[in-house]
């Protein structure tokens, strides 16, 4: 490592989002290029730096930076030529060396401590004299609290969002409680407040980090999809995390629940507040709809809709099965209807004909999914268009007050969507905050209609809604049952039902749309895979290399995510000397990579280009989940432009690519609401609990026209056998049923 000191003499390059700069550096008289994150460096600072030189192809020898501070000039050429630079508005080149001439060596520490004395410099009014005396000590203060910060191993850009919340009063907070940082901060988590802590000295047994640690393990658990902890689980997790023992843990739990700092039902559900008014804002929003609209009055009425079913099906040409004709006369006369069922059983037809009565009736009706590709898909097979659920409640990037949720919607309680009713497809990827946001948005006369596979995969955020409102048994719910004749010509329907059902799907490679391969070793199916991928199945479903989805239960091992991206990369999109490449920890992205966005990010900006690269079309939010084509990599400004969905493009600075990953290959979870022409799927073996029929059962029904198993016959009748699923602990069934308690028994109060 090489370490230097020097000052800024100008940018020749700097990104205001990421902090990234190229920066022309004067050292003991020579300049040097530096390159690296600079955050609050102006022209003129003095700074003393530490990296590795490196070549750049274009740009010749550089100085990478990996880490560096803020000096104060010690000399009188360093002072001149600081306040001169333009640090200090209202200081040009001339008016700082009349300074330096008159006060020399002291002019910092009169600028400081006897502000007032500047006014005896030409030029310098005793109201310029206080804001120059203001904005050195702002800096000061700054350059401290950076330097404060980073002896507790808070990185520069992470120090300044610190310094921005808390300003001087960070000194008290790190000293008293760091914890507060994990609470207050986006970024920084319990375990970084935790380091903090052990470096000053907080004990292990500390309120602050007992209180602390407890909602972290239940922040955590909702990353497993958990509303709640059982108090046993909690007690257990928390004890383990922070080395303290359970009885200590649980007085303190219990003095949160007094503060109102968490929730419980039964004694025995902990919840964080957040996560239970959720719940029980969710339940008592769907009584309202619920209840607001109400069957047919009278006999008349409905036979007039039964009339109108019937006679829509002639024009349409179809022939509804009852339960499909009582879905669509219980989408029309009820505030909530669910409407599920598996491949096959016509829930396209249905909401089809759900939609064309109410278009014959005048009325409006909406259409929406969870992401885009499922609401692509909804516009493709019904005609109309679908929209995604956060494009529909006109996501912002404006941050919401409730803390980590980091969203907020235009469309809400006081501007509510308008429409008469409102058709929800692939609701079982839907999770407790997106049907918390969509209720706050449906006004009761209002007809929602939620649609989804029970049988799938729960979402991945917290909570299991569909399953949830369906188990709670006061809405309306019609199972599509029925597999129509057109559908049983698909071995991949077919064995999706005998999956489901727990019978061994038909392995005999007979079939137009299923085959299975048999192979124990992991090397001859990378073999086979490439060779499908790349040079058979795309004639044979008539689709490109990258529309073809490798789909595997679990992200380790040699047959995980990881392992399995980096083995089609090599080969579906190898190194080019015409491709640029960035290498960030153990990954490298290249041009062309297929690539997909692991987290949500509401404030990222995307837009559609037109002819000559002008922008047509710009909008908010990229979500966990959507898949694009790394377009262009540029060293330089240190970032990378993707292109997802409906050419929308995104540039995605260095320092944010933790929110992508290669996607050639991905797992089953998150290949929920999507659909592929062909789906590949390698499986030998793994851990019992990601070996079970809800996730053959989904990855099998993501395929439209291939499915395509290699592995071991064992392991898929291990997984059609194993009906455990990973426990999820949550209360929107139990919340729903005790609203509708207590407004029935307030009902027969009255």
């Amino acid at each position: 490592m090489e370490v230097i000191k020097g000052y800024i003499e100008h940018f020749i390059y700097r990104n205001a989002e990421n902090g990234y700069g190229v920066i022309n550096f004067i050292s003991e008289g020579e300049e040097v290029v530096i390159v690296g994150t600079f955050r609050d460096v102006d022209i003129g600072d003095s700074l003393e730096v530490t990296g590795n030189y490196v070549e750049h192809a274009v740009y010749g020898e550089q100085l990478k930076v990996e880490s560096y501070k803020i000096t104060m000039p010690d000399d009188i050429d360093s002072m001149q030529r600081y306040l001169g630079s333009g640090a200090i508005k209202g200081i040009g080149e001339a008016l700082a060396k009349r300074i330096i001439k008159k006060f020399g060596e002291e002019t910092f520490r009169i600028i400081e401590d006897e502000p007032e004395r500047l006014v005896e410099i030409k030029g310098i009014s005793e109201r310029k004299a206080i804001d120059i005396a203001k904005q050195m000590a702002d800096k000061r203060e700054m350059r401290e609290a950076m330097i404060f910060l980073q002896t507790y191993g808070i990185s520069n850009a992470k120090a300044v969002k610190v310094y921005e919340t808390y300003g001087q009063r960070i000194y008290n907070i790190l000293r008293e409680n760091p914890y507060q940082l994990a609470d207050d901060i986006d970024g920084i988590g319990f375990k970084t407040a935790d380091e903090i802590a052990t470096k000053i000295g907080i004990s292990v047994d500390s309120e602050f980090r007992i209180r602390s640690g407890i909602l972290y393990v239940l922040l955590q658990g909702t990353l497993d999809g958990n509303s709640y902890l059982p108090r046993k689980v909690l007690l257990h997790r928390s004890s383990e995390l922070l080395g303290v023992a359970e009885e200590d843990i649980e007085i303190h739990i219990n003095n949160m629940i007094v503060d109102r700092k968490l929730v419980t039902k039964n004694g025995s559900d902990i919840y964080s507040i957040q996560y239970y008014y959720e719940e029980q804002a969710c339940a008592t929003m769907l009584y309202d709809i619920n209840g607001s609209t109400d069957e047919a009055d009278t006999p008349e009425e409905r036979q007039r809709q039964i009339d109108q079913v019937r006679k829509l099906e002639q024009d349409l040409n179809i022939e509804l099965d009852d339960l499909q004709r009582n879905a669509v006369i219980k989408s029309i006369s009820s505030g909530v209807t669910i409407i599920t069922g598996g491949p096959g059983t016509g829930k396209t037809t249905t909401i089809n004909t759900i939609i064309r009565y109410y278009e014959k009736e005048g009325l409006d009706i909406m259409l929406a999914a969870p992401t885009g590709r499922a609401a692509k898909r909804m516009t493709e097979a019904t005609g109309y268009e679908a929209r995604t659920i956060h494009r529909l409640l006109e996501v912002s990037g404006q941050v919401s007050d409730e803390k980590r949720s980091g969203i907020h919607f235009e469309k809400n309680q006081e501007n509510p969507l308008e429409t008469d009713a409102l058709i929800i497809d692939e609701m079982s990827m839907v999770d407790m905050h997106l049907f918390n946001a969509l209720l706050k948005a449906v006004v009761p006369g209002m007809h929602l209609i939620l649609v989804g596979d029970s049988s799938q995969l729960p979402s991945v955020g917290p909570g299991q809604v569909l399953h949830d409102l369906i188990a709670s048994n006061k809405f309306p719910t019609i199972i599509l049952q029925k597999i129509f004749r057109q559908a049983e010509e698909s071995d991949i329907v077919m064995n999706a039902h005998r999956i489901n059902r727990g019978e061994m799907p038909t392995l005999t490679n007979k079939s137009k749309d299923f085959f299975f391969l048999e192979r124990d070793d992991a090397n001859v199916i990378y073999k086979h895979m490439i060779q499908l991928i790349r040079d058979k199945l795309p004639g044979y479903v008539h689709a490109g290399v990258f529309d073809i989805q490798v789909l595997t239960p679990m992200r380790k091992g040699p047959l995980g995510v990881e392992v399995l991206n980096n083995v089609l990369q090599q080969y579906l999109n190898p190194p080019d000397k015409l491709k640029k490449e960035h290498a960030y920890g153990d990954h490298i992205l290249r041009e062309g990579d297929k690539v997909m966005q692991i987290k949500n990010n509401y404030q990222a900006e995307w837009e559609i280009l037109g002819h000559n690269n002008i922008p047509v079309d710009e909008g908010l939010g990229v979500f966990n989940g959507d898949m694009g084509i790394v377009k262009e990599i540029n060293e330089y400004s240190q970032d990378i432009v993707v292109e997802f969905d409906e050419h929308r493009q995104i540039r995605y600075p260095f320092a944010s690519l933790d929110e992508l990953e290669l996607a050639y290959a991905i797992t089953i979870h998150k290949s929920q609401g999507s659909e592929y022409p062909a789906v590949v799927m390698p499986v030998i073996g793994g851990p019992r609990m990601l070996l079970n029929r809800n996730l053959l059962y989904t990855a099998v029904t993501r395929a439209r026209n291939c499915v395509l198993i290699l592995g071991s016959r064992d392991t898929i009748k291990t997984m059609v056998e194993n009906e455990e699923q990973l426990k999820r602990y949550t209360g929107l069934k139990e919340r729903i049923n005790e609203v509708y308690e207590i407004m029935q028994n307030s009902i027969q109060d009255i």
